[in-house]
């Protein structure tokens, strides 16, 4: 009988899933990693897999999980509090870090991602993504850290012509620094260049990753992202109701297939480059993907409707379609295998 990683069953299945790939995960034996925004859906999945590796390969692995909410933090990992291998560290990422053993690895993905914060709160959203990412490199000077894994976004690429989609690594285009929804985009733009900066300067051997739309179980599903929206409507049998007339274009990738992503960079990435760990093939709009949410549960009987509507504080992104070009990934030997159909399946039958 296979090992409960985690007390989902459909989490715990991707994570023995990943244990069985073909992963580097020996630079990491007897080493501490820190990841920092560990309560985040994305750095939840590194902690669990990370662990599954001291259950699987006894890897001795030592997980500081940085958060800044405590009690949200008790709850997602309620499982290992009791283990040894793993320690809650509970403190806000934009205040200096001190911490008194080594750490060898750093995974910095402290951020608020959901675009409900970019009106709310913008100088929250922008600070974790410089002045945490200062005070993590801080720390990896301190520590002479082996690697320094950087979560940035998609949304750095901004709007783009239409001939550079699908958007390789070093395609930008438009970002307004006058628009408070640039918050995010232009932060996260700016924590790439500290982190190139400071390898420059300081040598530390910093990477960074682009997720794309990322989904699967432990989203939080009132985040205000369109997906998470249709996932809670599915969960709750309850028609999918849309915000927008649903012609932009999304490549949606699921969280196993993206998690091999940040580990196959983390572990075998070129310092100093930054890398696109999305599913090319998982592109739709959003009005296909309702409609693909609709048809793998017909027995619901639910359907689609559909009217503009825009909350005081959710400021929609202009970009019309956003997908990855990977063929940097490709060359380190990732390629995303889970469908949208498959994927958002084992999504939802993970909040059931």
């Amino acid at each position: 009988m296979a090992l409960a990683y985690h007390p989902n069953a459909i989490i715990s299945e991707d994570i023995q899933i990943l244990l069985k790939k073909d992963l580097d995960w020996k630079k990491l034996s007897g080493k501490t990693v820190l990841i920092s925004g560990a309560n985040g859906f994305l750095p939840a999945y590194l902690v669990y897999y990370l662990l599954g590796l001291n259950e699987d390969k006894m890897a001795g692995i030592r997980v500081i999980a940085l958060v800044r909410n405590e009690i949200k933090g008790k709850s997602r990992f309620e499982a290992y509090l009791h283990r040894s291998d793993f320690h809650l560290m509970v403190q806000d990422v934009n205040s200096p870090i001190t911490i008194e053993e080594d750490v060898h690895f750093i995974i910095h993905a402290a951020s608020q991602a959901s675009p409900k914060f970019y009106g709310t709160d913008p100088v929250g959203t922008l600070s974790s993504n410089i002045i945490g990412t200062l005070n993590l490199l801080k720390l990896a000077s301190e520590k002479k850290t082996e690697r320094y894994l950087y979560f940035s976004s998609s949304e750095v690429y901004g709007t783009l012509e239409s001939d550079k989609i699908p958007t390789k690594e070093d395609d930008f285009g438009y970002v307004n620094p006058t628009e408070v929804r640039s918050c995010y985009a232009e932060s996260k733009r700016m924590g790439e260049n500290i982190c190139v900066s400071w390898m420059h300067q300081y040598g530390i051997p910093a990477l960074i990753v682009r997720p794309f739309h990322t989904y699967g179980p432990g989203m939080d599903l009132t985040d205000g992202r369109v997906y998470a929206d249709f996932i809670s409507n599915m969960v709750e049998e309850k028609d999918i109701v849309m915000k927008s007339d649903g012609s932009a274009i999304r490549a949606f990738c699921y969280i196993r297939d993206a998690t091999e992503g940040f580990l196959t960079v983390l572990l075998s990435g070129k310092p100093g480059l930054a890398y696109n760990v999305g599913n090319e093939e998982g592109e739709a709009s959003i009005l296909e993907l309702a409609e693909k949410l609709i048809s793998i549960y017909p027995e619901k009987n639910l359907k689609i409707h559909r009217f503009e509507k825009e909350g005081n504080y959710y400021l929609k992104s202009t970009v019309s379609r956003i997908v990855p070009q990977t063929s940097r990934m490709k060359e380190l030997g990732w390629i995303p295998q889970t469908t949208i159909e498959d994927g958002f399946s084992r999504t939802i039958q993970s909040y059931q």
